[in-house]
């Protein structure tokens, strides 16, 4: 069991990898299970087809992202550490896999369906929760009003779009791929107070 575990593992894996290179209309089997150092015929026995290997893929990469970012906003803590949670939890994740975005982005263009697999239907249940934090707060006056789910895409935004256009940071900033580890260092301790100062009142 823990071995049928482990190739299940070293596929998916390796079909990651030629989907990112390939994209996943340009992928074959026969490639991904050469990457995966396997018999064609057990990625048909895991997985089925093409389409759910890619569904698969495409799960465990979506699962990685958006169920911790609903974890955070649903959660009892004070709104300023959910930010910096938030904030300093994903942009440290994705420094070690910075393609991530992208991969999800494009995958989403060519087959919208597969937003279903991005979040189980419990993220309404953290949406309302922090709405009635967001709606407290402009209440008494201490926050400009806004919807969670403004806020939510704003600070989401904010946090994956560098890693989006990773390649147009060296034309347009000089921030090459050699500074781009400093550029995250100093996003990560500077956007906290600028989402906290957008959302004053």
């Amino acid at each position: 069991m823990e071995t049928e575990s482990a190739t299940r593992e070293q596929i998916l894996t390796a079909a990651h990898t030629v989907f990112l290179r390939r994209g996943t209309s340009g992928a074959r089997m026969q490639e991904i299970a050469k990457e995966a150092g396997v018999n064609q015929a057990l990625l048909h026995y895991y997985f089925g087809t093409k389409q759910a290997l890619a569904d698969a893929v495409f799960r465990a990469a979506a699962s990685n992202l958006l169920p911790g970012v609903f974890e955070v906003v649903g959660s009892a803590l004070p709104l300023d550490q959910k930010i910096q949670t938030v904030v300093d939890r994903y942009i440290g994740f994705l420094r070690t896999r910075p393609y991530l975005p992208g991969y999800l982005v494009s995958e989403l263009h060519a087959d919208p369906d597969r937003a279903a697999l991005l979040l189980p239907r419990p993220g309404v249940a953290a949406l309302a929760a922090l709405q009635q934090q967001l709606d407290a707060g402009a209440e008494n006056g201490t926050l400009q009003p806004i919807r969670a789910e403004h806020f939510l895409i704003n600070m989401v935004s904010m946090i994956i779009f560098p890693f989006l256009i990773r390649p147009m940071l060296d034309v347009i900033f000089g921030i090459g791929s050699d500074q781009f580890d400093a550029y995250l260092t100093e996003r990560q301790r500077s956007l906290p107070g600028f989402i906290r100062s957008a959302l004053r009142s």
